[in-house]
């Protein structure tokens, strides 16, 4: 059963921090991008942070570059997201995904999508 779980959440203060975490099972973790998107109330959802599967190459939206910091830990299947100089606008509910696409010999391109169940992050002014 694959099992994304997403963790860390919870209240702080303008200015404070918070570790998120994304635990994963049932699948081949090494092989996935592991990218964390928020969503606030009455907004879409937005993509924060992403990391590939090996390569260590990073993403960041630019309304959290030089705050947040995303690593992770293949030996522990986990995806961390360091969240530093947090703001009012930066409360949501946070998800973690885990993508994989590639090019069978086949032919064919073999695709998987998974979402975890997010952790609410608050913070106030």
């Amino acid at each position: 059963e694959v099992q994304l779980q997403a963790s860390g959440g919870g209240l702080v203060q303008t200015g404070g921090s918070l570790r998120l975490s994304c635990a994963a099972s049932g699948f081949t973790f090494d092989d996935y991008v592991i990218g964390w998107f928020r969503q606030a109330p009455g907004k879409e959802r937005e993509g924060v942070s992403c990391i590939s599967s090996s390569e260590g190459r990073i993403y960041y939206a630019d309304s959290v570059k030089g705050r947040f910091s995303i690593s992770r830990d293949n030996a522990k299947n986990t995806v961390y997201l360091e969240m530093n100089g947090l703001k009012p606008e930066d409360t949501a509910v946070y998800f973690c995904k885990a993508d994989v696409e590639r090019l069978m010999d086949s032919g064919t391109i073999y695709r998987r999508m998974y979402w975890g169940q997010g952790t609410q992050v608050t913070v106030s002014s």
